[in-house]
C-alpha cells in the first residue's frame, strides 16, 4: 500500500488549503486533522477551522467532534486516527493527514507508548498548583522526578508538563518510562513539510492574526469568557485564546493582547520548524511562490524521498 501522505508545517503556511485542493485531486478523499483544538466545538476562528464549505466538500475527521470540557491527548489521537484511517480505506477512499500539531504528529507517525489512565482528581490538584504556584515550580518538579521528559520542555508548555506529573503521581513511574514502551505505527507515512522563508512567514501570521480578529476572535473568546472559562482551562492554553482572556479582564489593551498573539504565534512557528528537522525521512517543500493547488500538484507527483538533502535545503529557506 502507499504511504499515507501527511501535510505538516508551521502555522500560517498553508496546510489545510493544500489537503483540501488535494482531497479534490484525489477524489474520494478524506481529511484526518491533526491538530489539538480544531476537534473542540466553538473554537473556530483562533483554530483557524476548515470553513463549513470546505467541509461539506470533503469529509474532515477530528473537527467539532468534542466539548472544550473534553480531555484528548496525543495518546488518544493515534488509536482513534488509526481507527478512522482503516475506515476510510475500506470504504476505498484516500485518506489525508493534515496538521501542525507535532506531538500529535509524532505519535501517528512515529508511534507512542501505552500510557495509564490518569484520575481526574490528580490532574485537577495539579491544575490548582499551576494556578497557585505557576509552571515554573511545576516545571522544576518535573525535573526531579523525570528529567528526561523535562529536558523536551520548557516552563511554558504547561499541559506537557502537568501531563509528566500527573503520570508520575499515578504510577511512581516517569511519562519517559512510559513512552520507552514504544507502540508502532500501523502505517507507514509520506511526510511533507510545507515551509516558507522566514519573513514571509511571519508576514503571513501576522496577517492572518488580523484577519481573526476582524472575523471575530475576541467575540468568541467572549463567549467562553461569559461561559466562566479563563486561560487556565486546558482547551484554551493555547495560542490565540489564553493572550484575550486577561484583555476580557482589562488586565491589558486589546493592542497588546494582539501583539502577544503575533509574537507567541511567531515563536511557536520556529519551535514546530525545529521539531521538523528532526524527523526523519521527510520532503520539504518550499511554497512561497506556489498557490494551493501548486502545492497539492508537487505532492500528487511526489515520490517518497525524505533524504538529509532535502531536510538540509529546508533549513535554508525557513526560521
Amino acid at each position: 500500500m502507499q504511504p499515507i501522505r501527511v501535510i505538516a508545517g508551521p502555522t500560517a503556511v498553508g496546510k489545510s488549503s493544500t489537503a483540501v485542493e488535494l482531497a479534490h485531486m484525489l477524489q474520494p478523499a478524506e481529511i484526518v486533522s491533526c491538530d489539538s483544538r480544531q476537534i473542540y466545538r466553538g473554537m473556530d476562528i483562533g483554530t483557524a477551522k476548515p470553513s463549513a464549505a470546505e467541509r461539506q466538500a470533503v469529509p474532515h475527521h477530528f473537527v467539532d467532534e468534542r466539548e472544550v470540557t473534553q480531555t484528548f491527548s496525543a495518546g488518544a489521537f493515534q488509536a482513534e486516527a488509526e481507527i478512522r484511517l482503516a475506515a476510510i480505506l475500506d470504504r476505498g477512499h484516500v485518506p489525508i493527514v493534515a496538521g501542525g500539531s507535532t506531538l500529535y504528529l509524532k505519535a501517528l507517525v512515529e508511534g507512542i507508548g501505552r500510557l495509564p489512565v490518569v484520575p481526574a482528581v490528580i490532574r485537577k490538584n495539579l491544575n490548582h498548583r499551576l494556578e497557585t504556584e505557576g509552571a515554573p515550580a511545576l516545571y522544576d518538579t518535573l525535573v526531579e522526578v523525570d528529567p528526561i521528559y523535562a529536558a523536551t520542555l520548557d516552563p511554558t508548555k504547561t499541559q506537557r508538563i502537568i501531563r509528566g506529573l500527573e503520570v508520575y503521581e499515578a504510577t511512581g513511574r516517569s511519562l519517559s518510562s512510559f513512552q520507552s514502551d514504544h507502540r508502532p505505527p500501523r502505517y507507514a507515512y509520506q511526510v511533507f513539510v510545507l515551509s516558507r522563508p522566514r519573513s514571509d512567514l511571519y508576514e503571513a501570521i501576522n496577517k492572518r492574526v488580523d484577519s481573526m480578529m476582524e472575523y471575530g476572535l475576541l467575540q468568541e473568546v467572549q463567549r467562553f469568557h461569559e461561559a466562566g472559562f479563563s486561560e487556565h482551562d486546558a482547551a484554551f492554553r493555547t495560542i490565540g485564546y489564553r493572550e484575550l482572556f486577561p484583555v476580557l479582564r482589562n488586565e491589558y489593551s486589546i493592542e497588546h493582547g494582539v501583539h502577544l498573539i503575533k509574537r507567541n504565534s511567531r515563536r511557536y512557528a520556529k519551535r514546530q520548524l525545529t521539531w521538523y528537522r528532526g524527523m526523519h525521512s521527510v520532503t520539504w517543500l518550499d511554497v512561497s511562490s506556489l498557490t494551493p493547488v501548486d502545492v497539492a500538484s508537487v505532492i500528487l507527483g511526489s515520490q517518497r524521498r525524505g533524504t538529509d538533502d532535502e531536510k538540509d535545503d529546508g533549513r535554508d529557506d525557513t526560521l
